[in-house]
């Protein structure tokens, strides 16, 4: 297995508005919807400590961590540096996948009835 490159912290809906402007930096946006990515975690008791890496203003590394109850988190997701993170099959998966297997959205599917149009 590869080297962790950290993990992505995704919360509840409810969560992100109870935590309002004061997570909002920390937010990174993507197609599976808004989290935090962080380098290290730890899940251990009622506080998730999510450990942030970043550089000040003058270029300086600097840690942060940043704490929130257990129940604001909906899913972590581990984060490895062997492709890109996200939720779409990975290039040579797609391309190998036969034509009928892919899903159409509506388009070309047979009636419900089974007959041809």
């Amino acid at each position: 297995m590869n080297d962790s490159n950290g993990y992505a912290v995704f919360f509840f809906p409810q969560a992100l508005e109870a935590l309002g402007e004061a997570i909002k930096p920390y937010l990174q946006d993507s197609p599976a919807g808004p989290h935090v990515l962080c380098h290290e975690i730890d899940t251990g008791g009622a506080l998730i400590e999510m450990t942030l890496r970043g550089r000040s203003p003058e270029g300086r590394e600097v840690s942060l961590e940043l704490m929130v109850p257990s129940g604001m988190v909906r899913m972590v997701v581990s984060t490895h540096s062997d492709g890109l993170f996200g939720f779409t099959p990975r290039g040579t998966e797609a391309a190998a996948a036969p034509a009928a297997a892919l899903p159409t959205g509506g388009q070309g599917a047979a009636p419900a009835d089974g007959k041809k149009q």
